[in-house]
């Protein structure tokens, strides 16, 4: 976790700068693909799931040290070579997961934030998942355990196969040529996350596009179907707190209500989307049925004053997060659950005033408390005090403003309401 959270100190600022490039070239080509509440909401969404993989907040029914211990056959050197096998297997590991993910009800609800912006650029490629708090799929490293790959090699390849998928999420980057037959390029995820009928569950591969010619889940961008982004069922909010358990909580309410037993039960297990009859007729949900014709989501009475306010809140975020991932071990167990249970409701908060929320000032006030809580309690900020002698009074009166300036454009949000309301 430790070892982790140093990498993304590097990691996190670099990409900040790659979406931040991304959206000044836009800008520069009369093609911005990255609205500011957009970036907003992914770059947020990015924040909570890093700070959740740096707690440990999931467990492995089935480890692969367990399984290498136990089934492997040799034991390869730690070499170039081993990298690279290592590099394969999670690849080929990774197109299984994705492609389930796609498939199957209980587990699209992993996955649904990554395809939630209704937009395609790098920052979409941080939305990631923290609903998942079991990993299953430990036994699709069957071929690496064989080989007797290092545990060591995994952990070490994974962050890399991961950090790798970020590039090819912009619209920027046309076909690549030799490259389109051998890697996934951007035209081949533009595919992935689009809902045209053409492009739908297609191209699940995660470096190399051979997989999806493999198993038949290939599909070339096509130069008259241009994609339209997002998932068929709205997330209709910024906030990635909400949109990660969205699924799940529609799954539930489903299950509960179908009278039908064993619907309540297979609902789980059957294909993304499928909902049981009788439940699909009486609570009908939003879904995209023309992908040609639907408004993109855009919160009410957004303003410059907001937008600006908002990106003030996620640079306080990034400050206090970089300070939880550099200094984990010096924190400890519980303060440092303590500190990413606050990360989580400062993300909230902001988010529901990104969505024109009228209880986000409620939200922002319980932040507020809990972060002046800690220092209270603590006598510092988690011992950053012994850094910055002044954080904790900053943080204080920070918390106090935040609160106050979230009422205030929650009060001038309601008012612009009740204008256009009187005068429609």
């Amino acid at each position: 976790m430790e070892q982790y959270g140093k990498i993304l100190l590097i990691a996190m600022p670099v990409f900040l700068l790659l979406v931040l490039l991304e959206k000044w070239y836009g800008y520069l080509k009369g093609k911005d693909t990255v609205p500011n509440m957009d970036m907003v909401s992914s770059l947020s969404s990015g924040v909570t799931n890093v700070t959740k993989d740096v707690l440990g907040l999931s467990i492995a029914v089935l480890s692969y040290e367990w399984l290498v211990n136990r089934v492997a056959i040799y034991h390869v050197q730690s070499t170039w070579v081993t990298i690279l096998i290592a590099f394969i297997v999670l690849d080929f590991a990774g197109y299984w997961v994705h492609r389930i993910d796609h498939k199957i009800n209980f587990f699209w609800n992993s996955h649904i934030i990554h395809h939630s912006s209704e937009e395609f650029n790098l920052a979409c490629a941080l939305r990631q998942s923290i609903s998942t708090f079991v990993r299953l799929f430990a036994f699709l490293l069957i071929p690496a355990a064989l080989l007797g790959v290092p545990p060591v090699v995994i952990a070490t390849v994974a962050p890399i196969h991961l950090f790798a998928q970020f590039w090819y999420h912009t619209q920027h980057i046309n076909k690549m040529g030799v490259l389109e037959y051998i890697l996934v390029t951007p035209s081949h995820h533009r595919v992935h996350h689009a809902i045209n009928k053409e492009y739908i569950d297609k191209n699940y591969s995660q470096i190399f596009i051979f997989w999806d010619k493999l198993f038949g889940t290939f599909q070339e961008e096509l130069p008259d179907v241009k994609p339209v982004y997002g998932i068929t069922r709205p997330a209709q909010t910024w906030n990635p707190i909400r949109i990660n358990f969205q699924h799940m909580w529609l799954l539930m309410k489903d299950a509960w209500h179908t009278k039908s037993f064993k619907d309540k039960l297979r609902i789980w297990f059957m294909p993304t989307g499928w909902r049981p009859a009788d439940v699909a007729a009486l609570h009908p949900v939003n879904k995209i049925e023309d992908v040609y014709n639907f408004e993109k989501y855009h919160a009410k009475n957004t303003s410059t004053v907001l937008s600006a306010w908002v990106w003030i809140q996620l640079i306080v975020l990034l400050l206090l997060v970089s300070y939880l991932f550099g200094n984990i071990a010096k924190i400890g167990s519980p303060q440092m659950f303590l500190y990413g249970a606050f990360i989580f409701l400062y993300v909230y908060a902001y988010s529901e005033l990104m969505d024109g929320n009228k209880y986000a000032v409620v939200w922002e006030t319980i932040t507020a408390l809990a972060g002046i809580g800690f220092v209270v309690y603590f006598g510092d900020w988690f011992g950053a005090n012994k850094l910055f002698p002044w954080i904790s009074n900053f943080l204080v009166l920070y918390f106090i403003l935040a609160t106050a300036i979230t009422g205030w454009l929650v009060y001038l949000s309601g008012k612009q309401t009740s204008q256009l309301s009187v005068s429609v």
